[in-house]
């Protein structure tokens, strides 16, 4: 099974090896530029600010935040950084080709938008996950007291 998967992504890794080169060998320049910028200037991005900013967003989420927020507020960065990297193409781009559909939308609203339903979420996750903790302990608390009293 793993060598048919293997080969799998390997004929899909040759198809899409052959559209570039074909996308290349007729693309005008600025269209070369902005493949680019997107096939190195995406991961060098990645690599090199958004995966730090969140790794150092996660540890001291991890020694700042009560245990019943670390999680939400965790995966609210990482959803946010992950909205960024797949805005930022279209957030960029200057002289963007006609393409209805795909390139007449106002991308800094609807990012903004989408980024601030993820911390609205992460907010009632965490009110949530704050209530039931504080019941927790507060039911914790009880038993062990009358375990003692006992």
């Amino acid at each position: 099974m793993r060598l048919l998967i293997g080969l799998i992504g390997l004929a899909a890794a040759g198809w899409g090896g052959a559209l570039l080169l074909d996308f290349l060998q007729g693309a005008p320049p600025d269209d070369r530029i902005n493949l680019g910028a997107w096939l190195i200037g995406g991961p060098v991005l990645h690599d090199a600010v958004i995966a730090p900013v969140v790794g150092v967003a996660g540890l001291v989420a991890s020694r700042l935040l009560p245990r019943s927020w670390r999680t939400p507020v965790v995966i609210g960065v990482i959803v946010t950084a992950v909205l960024g990297m797949v805005a930022l193409p279209l957030l960029w781009r200057f002289n963007p080709s006609p393409n209805p559909g795909l390139h007449d939308r106002d991308y800094p609203l609807g990012l903004a938008v989408a980024v601030s339903a993820v911390w609205l979420i992460v907010l009632v996750s965490g009110l949530v996950r704050q209530g039931i903790a504080d019941r927790w302990v507060a039911r914790w608390r009880s038993a062990r007291r009358r375990s003692r009293s006992a």
